[in-house]
């Protein structure tokens, strides 16, 4: 009798699961696009979520290939989406690394990287 309980729970516990997943923020896409190649360095890295965001709680940095910040260090943040201003940089890999507070209180994170040059 036990073995049919726990099956039956399985599949339930799974749909709990799934659904607290989708209550965080998560990257839905980024402009220059994640993993992308691009000529020149952007005046800027933006980046869209699944949910609104909480300005306070909520930043981007952008690092070169030596890991220097080449971002101005203001995120701004409206809605769903922020961006951060770059400075002028040269050709390379570039690792985009962000932290958001959804307005439900949950935060997420994650990193990716472009690439500048021809």
């Amino acid at each position: 009798m036990r073995r049919p309980f726990l099956a039956g729970m399985i599949p339930l516990l799974l749909l709990l699961a799934t659904g607290e997943a989708a209550a965080h923020a998560m990257l839905d896409h980024a402009e220059p696009r994640v993993g992308n190649k691009v000529a020149t360095t952007p005046r800027e890295v933006t980046l869209w979520f699944t949910q609104k965001l909480e300005a306070a709680f909520s930043t981007i940095t952008v690092t070169d290939s030596a890991g220097q910040r080449v971002d101005t260090g203001k995120t701004r943040v409206s809605g769903s989406q922020m961006s951060v201003a770059l400075r002028p940089a040269g050709a390379g890999t570039y690792r985009v690394t962000w932290r958001v507070l959804s307005v439900d209180s949950h935060s997420t994170n994650g990193s990716f990287t472009f690439q500048v040059g021809q």
